[in-house]
């Protein structure tokens, strides 16, 4: 069985079929999903659609693009969403300078990236950071706000196979999607044959970043079968042992 721990099943682009491929989804190999929010109104679909279905939960948070939604009285709505059942993450946070390359914007990513990692401490929630062309930056906030003490996994890996490393000394895990199957993710595949299999989670990022032979198609936690196929291959081990290992790791950040 694999556990999703990155979807946005939220997504318009899922709204003529949605329920259907769900129901789908969890009659084949998926056994959990976490479905994310990216800003305050994701964060509010995300939490009514991981309520409709019993093995799907939600993260709450605001994507570092979206941080013109964040002020003290949303922040106090995001921390009264963490004492729903249903929400068992602080996610999608993070930094992304690949989009906003302004000193002023990134400096506001970083006071908001700070203040829901403190969100994520006080909850006692795991976080799913967001770090896109920013690794030095996510680093430096992760080391003011002391994040070794608050669990989590950097989503969509995407930097050097010592930078995951230097995560991985902080107990965090290392987000692994449909990029791995990419012909030019040599740094991704590096990663993954360089740390253990017992840091590593399964995500897609539905409906984005479709693996081969699927990209540039909407992706969906089906495709998770070409993500495991791929670490398999990439450790010398069986598809079966990574399903057994990531599910194991999911669980241990998400559930327990």
């Amino acid at each position: 069985m694999i556990f999703e721990t990155h979807a946005h099943y939220d997504d318009e682009r899922f709204d003529e079929d949605r329920d259907i491929l769900i129901e789908k989804l969890f009659q084949k190999n998926i056994c959990n999903i976490i479905n994310v929010g990216a800003s305050i109104e994701s964060t509010k679909t995300t939490i009514a659609l991981a309520k409709k279905y019993e093995n799907m939960y939600a993260a709450a948070g605001v994507h570092p693009s979206d941080i013109a939604g964040l002020n003290e009285e949303t922040l106090a709505w995001l921390k009264e969403q963490t004492k729903d059942p249903k929400v068992i993450a602080v996610g999608e946070i993070g930094l992304d300078y690949y989009w906003d390359k302004e000193e002023e914007v990134q400096k506001a990513q970083r006071y908001w990236f700070a203040q829901q990692m403190g969100l994520a401490r006080e909850s006692q929630l795991p976080v799913i950071i967001h770090s896109r062309d920013a690794a030095e930056d996510t680093m430096r906030v992760m080391k003011e706000v002391h994040a070794e003490e608050i669990p989590g996994v950097i989503h969509c890996y995407s930097y050097s196979p010592e930078m995951a490393k230097e995560f991985i000394k902080m107990g965090y895990y290392i987000g692994v999607g449909g990029v791995v199957t990419f012909k030019n993710a040599k740094k991704l595949k590096e990663t993954v044959m360089q740390i253990p299999l017992e840091r590593i989670l399964l995500e897609t990022d539905s409906p984005y970043m479709a693996p081969e032979p699927h990209r540039g198609s909407r992706n969906d936690s089906g495709n998770l079968v070409y993500v495991v196929e791929k670490i398999a291959e990439l450790k010398g081990i069986t598809a079966e042992e990574v399903e057994n290992a990531t599910l194991a790791n999911a669980r241990k950040l998400f559930l327990t």
